[in-house]
């Protein structure tokens, strides 16, 4: 199974987080999977690449190529795959991946959680879908989803689509149960993604 894991890049994040990362890596290569990630050599993203190979697991980093031309490629990927931008990277992530696993990180991992996450409310991947959070990073997302949800701005599946776990024996094990097929009733397809 190819599990696709967004994370951090920052270099400014408490150690505990690139821990973290490094038993995620060293996890999924125990249980034979293929870590599919943003390809790059930096924070958690290096981190859990670099445990995952330690571990005897395979690699695939998937960069644009203005990202490379900074140097940050993790080379040593057992694959890695160039972009020509942003969007192709995720897309590339996508079509590679059975399932995402999306631990603490910025905007940049936040964009990839609200893509993978509105095309799963709205029926069109059945690939699980897995917060990791054990210090309640995303919490507050969680609330204003939440409170979206009561206010009636999302779907009654928005939180069918997505698990949210707390420790790395739990997070693999909802990516390797098969996800529920989600399927909107024709009333609640509406102009924005997810409601």
């Amino acid at each position: 199974m190819a599990i696709c894991v967004f994370c951090a890049s920052s270099q400014k994040i408490d150690q505990k987080y690139l821990d973290l990362a490094e038993e995620v890596g060293t996890e999924l290569a125990h249980r034979g999977h293929t870590l599919v990630s943003g390809g790059a050599t930096v924070s958690c993203m290096g981190a859990i690449a670099g445990a995952a190979r330690r571990a005897g697991g395979r690699t695939v980093g998937v960069m644009p190529q203005a990202l490379v031309d900074l140097e940050i490629a993790d080379t040593d990927s057992d694959e890695l795959i160039i972009t020509g931008d942003m969007r192709e990277r995720k897309g590339t992530m996508d079509a590679r991946s059975d399932a995402f696993l999306v631990l603490p990180g910025g905007i940049g991992t936040l964009e990839e959680l609200f893509e993978i996450w509105t095309a799963r409310v709205l029926g069109l991947h059945d690939k699980p879908l897995v917060i990791l959070d054990p210090w309640g990073l995303y919490e507050p997302l969680r609330r204003l989803v939440d409170g979206m949800y009561e206010q009636g701005f999302t779907r009654p599946n928005v939180f069918d689509a997505i698990s949210w776990t707390t420790t790395v024996t739990e997070a693999l094990e909802h990516l390797e149960k098969p996800a529920l097929p989600l399927t909107p009733h024709p009333d609640e397809i509406g102009e924005s993604a997810t409601g």
